[in-house]
């Protein structure tokens, strides 16, 4: 018996992500809660992971973001949403993203807003490292409770 329990333990590696055995893959948060969408959401930037990515963003997705250059706001959907991250994820060394504290929130079982402070570091090389803060407003959606949330609108509110 003690034989069995050792070798179970020495199995089990309490730091590896979960596998999801419906699917065949590694499960980076949970996407069926709001807290976990931004666990994976997170593991996605972490990771440079488009596909993770993408699956996180509803098919009418609208990304909005002002650019003070111009002293516009600018918008665009889901495609052009995951062509900008795919490049920001291959041109960079890595990225780390920090969610903060959440501002607002309110929803119901299949609609949820919620606004909250993110931190991320955007390394370039060693030597080059941009420091990103400001708030996501997010409008997640799901089809029935038990699905995963995706996004339909990110307002980033960002320093950058």
């Amino acid at each position: 018996m003690l034989i069995a329990s050792a070798l179970v333990t020495i199995s089990c590696n309490p730091f590896a992500p979960e596998l999801d055995e419906s699917i065949g893959q590694i499960k980076f948060g949970d996407p069926t809660t709001v807290e976990g969408y931004f666990e994976s959401f997170r593991y996605a930037y972490q990771f440079k992971d488009t596909s993770l990515y993408s699956s996180l963003l509803h098919p009418s997705f609208i990304f909005s973001y002002k650019n003070y250059d111009r002293g516009l706001d600018l918008e665009w959907g889901r495609d052009e949403e995951v062509r900008t991250t795919s490049g920001l994820f291959n041109s960079v060394q890595s990225l780390d993203l920090l969610w903060g504290n959440v501002l607002d929130s309110m929803g119901t079982a299949t609609t949820f807003d919620i606004t909250r402070t993110f931190s991320l570091d955007v390394t370039l090389n060693p030597s080059e490292v941009l420091h990103v803060d400001g708030r996501a407003i997010f409008s997640l959606r799901r089809d029935t409770i038990g699905k995963p949330w995706r996004a339909v609108r990110w307002r980033d509110e960002s320093n950058l």
